[in-house]
């Protein structure tokens, strides 16, 4: 839904963009590859609002870097 604009599940073009953020308390949608908060990647969410069906990205290439190093075996 991020490069087509279009839901795969009912073909909808009616999808928004939800931002992710960093927050206390577990609020937002972020994914840790550091010991505090500040250090986390943020996870966009892609949602189609006729069917309901979402997607979640990592947009920025630096931040895939960083989940590949603290992450991958």
């Amino acid at each position: 839904m991020r490069n087509s604009k279009a839901c795969p599940k009912c073909r909808s073009n009616d999808v928004v963009r939800i931002p992710g953020v960093v927050g206390a308390y577990g609020a937002g949608n972020c994914i840790n590859v550091g010991r505090t908060i500040f250090s986390s990647v943020t996870v966009t969410r892609y949602l189609c609002v006729t069917c309901g069906f979402s997607e979640e990205w990592v947009d920025a290439a630096d931040d895939l870097a960083k989940i590949k190093k603290k992450y991958a075996s």
